[in-house]
């Protein structure tokens, strides 16, 4: 009797989801060296049978093997495998039938084929639906996925019972965090423990905290001491900005416990990291580009870094920085702990999970997908000369207001349209400088700015308090830059409110980015005077008046200077004294030069 195939139990997800799939390779006594290769039933594909052999076919050393058998029909498969038992007796009747039957199995073959073929479409559209299924479904069922359960913190549960030291857990009370979030809670124990721990969760779920207080506490906790160029700790982000958001969660917590740490990335100088890497730091946080370059030229070595921590590792690979990722982690001991953070876990984050963490745990807590209970989703469908007067009402209300438009040519000029229809406003993309990203980045945050016109590039890691409004001014291309985006408000419990303007040209996608992002929004149709506006935005508007143009003297620079000015200027060296120019001066030391050759 053939051996019978273990069928394919896992779900849609595990089928579609290679990250977080389980092997299903368990063998049966008869069949204990053969792999079978089940797709599921449906998705409309069919049974492949490995090498399995009955003891029959085994005697004459043949292999039997069923193929395009529909999972649902036991009995044909059933058969199927029987019938390789039957191979002996019957192989002579079959010789005769393929000598004289060869225009019987073209047509049969033919037959086939139309068949294949009209079911293909069939096929295929149900395989579409299962993946569309299994896209939209929870990415926090765990028994789906084959993770760790989720584990959540319950109401009286504290970072001390976590296994947090008593430093840091007075640190946090300090500044207020007294009760862990989630992703905290469920990550904390096995993070503590040193275990390789993928930690998801949503934007503002906490995420921050959950790696920066392991590292903290383990560095603490270890006896190594601090050598210049050597950090114990290694913290990557994709952006300058959530590098510096991090460093600003861990600046107070390892003062407190008489540990050093710093930023490293583009846009600065390489003197001012070079110094803080001589004199020693345990905790570095560092974007990928500028690191390797510090890593090429000497200024800093890994070999005894004990933790390294990903923070939203999936935007790094759409950035490109996995090669850098892949080689930055190759310079660190094999035997660190790794620690990986992200909203999403997508496949291109896959390479680094298998080829750098070993047996890591998964917690999944708040998926990007999962709704944010006090966040409110609208759009608002206006006409193209209507766009500019909705954003100026929507952004002159009370409190902080976070635009986006797609391009950093869009984000400048909108900053600029704003500030002249009496809107403070400041501007975040590319083209900005790191001095001018920090300065406007603390005018928001300190309240000179309400509205700040960015990118995506603030997409991700920014966190000020009190944002109440996120505008998509330019609704994004992806659903997940829709999702990080919005994810500026309604942080850590708070509200907030999501609009996205819609033009008649863009009514398709956003239709389909809704559809994806797994939100329903409430769309309107409005104008500058709609009541939706003081409903989405309330309170008074108040209007700044515009900042007074250059005055014009500054612009007289290059022009001929005045008449009594000029003749200065001839007597120095034959040139008009424009303004910055010192004729007199000059004109001394061509006079000097002159009495010198004589």
């Amino acid at each position: 009797m053939a051996a019978r195939r273990p069928t394919d139990t896992r779900t849609p997800n595990q089928s579609t989801n290679k990250l977080f799939s389980a092997p299903t390779g368990d063998k049966t006594p008869g069949n204990a060296s053969s792999a079978s290769a089940t797709r599921d039933a449906s998705s409309g594909s069919s049974v492949r049978g490995g090498s399995s052999r009955s003891s029959a076919s085994s005697a004459r050393g043949g292999s039997s093997r069923s193929s395009g058998v529909p999972v649902s029909s036991a009995s044909s498969v059933a058969s199927a495998s029987s019938g390789g038992s039957a191979d002996s007796a019957g192989a002579p009747a079959r010789r005769r039938r393929r000598r004289g039957g060869a225009g019987r199995k073209q047509a049969a073959g033919a037959d086939r084929s139309r068949q294949a073929s009209s079911d293909r479409p069939a096929a295929l559209a149900e395989r579409r639906a299962v993946a569309e299924a299994a896209d939209v479904a929870d990415s926090n069922d765990s028994a789906a996925l084959g993770e760790q359960a989720e584990v959540v913190a319950a109401d009286n549960r504290t970072f001390a019972e976590l296994g947090l030291p008593k430093v840091l857990v007075s640190a946090l009370a300090a500044a207020g965090v007294e009760k862990p979030f989630p992703i905290q809670a469920a990550t904390l124990p096995d993070s503590l423990a040193g275990k390789d721990v993928l930690g998801r969760g949503r934007t503002g779920s906490g995420k921050t905290y959950a790696f920066v207080l392991p590292a903290l506490a383990r560095l603490a906790a270890d006896a190594g001491k601090r050598r210049p160029n050597h950090p114990r700790a290694l913290i990557l982000a994709p952006t300058r900005e959530l590098a510096t958001q991090i460093q600003a969660s861990i600046t107070p917590l390892a003062d407190k416990l008489g540990l050093r740490s710093m930023t490293i990335f583009g846009g600065v100088g390489h003197g001012p990291q070079i110094n803080g890497l001589r004199k020693g730091a345990d905790i570095v946080v560092a974007c990928p580009g500028r690191l390797e370059d510090h890593l090429q030229a000497g200024h800093i070595r890994l070999d005894e870094v004990r933790i390294t921590v990903l923070d939203e590792a999936d935007h790094m690979a759409d950035l490109g920085f996995l090669p850098a990722v892949r080689r930055i982690l190759e310079a660190t001991p094999a035997d660190a702990q790794r620690l990986l953070f992200s909203a999403t876990l997508d496949a291109g984050v896959d390479v680094l999970v298998r080829r750098f963490m070993t047996d890591p745990i998964t917690h999944s807590v708040d998926s990007a997908r999962s709704p944010v209970a006090k966040m409110t989703h609208h759009v608002l469908h206006v006409q193209s000369d209507a766009r500019l007067p909705v954003l100026v009402d929507l952004t002159a209300a009370p409190g902080r207001s976070l635009v986006f438009t797609r391009t950093k040519y869009g984000a400048k000029a909108l900053t600029k349209k704003l500030i002249a229809q009496g809107v403070p406003a400041v501007e975040l993309h590319g083209n900005l400088s790191q001095g001018a990203r920090t300065r406007n980045l603390e005018a928001f945050a300190d309240g000179t700015a309400r509205t700040l016109v960015a990118t995506d590039i603030a997409a991700r890691g920014i966190h000020v308090d009190g944002v109440t409004l996120v505008i998509h001014a330019d609704p994004p291309i992806e659903h997940k830059a829709y999702l990080h985006r919005s994810g500026r408000t309604a942080r850590a419990g708070a509200e907030g409110t999501v609009v996205t303007l819609m033009t008649d040209d863009q009514v398709r996608d956003v239709r389909d980015l809704a559809k994806k992002a797994g939100i329903a929004p409430k769309t309107t149709k409005v104008a500058a005077d709609h009541p939706l506006l003081s409903e989405l935005a309330p309170g008074e508007r108040t209007f700044v008046a515009p900042p007074p143009k250059d005055a014009p003297a500054k612009q007289t620079r290059g022009k001929q200077a005045p008449a009594n000015q000029s003749s200065a200027g001839r007597s120095g060296g034959g040139r008009a004294a424009g303004p910055g120019r010192r004729p007199a001066r000059r004109g001394r030391r061509r006079r000097a030069s002159g009495q010198q050759a004589a």
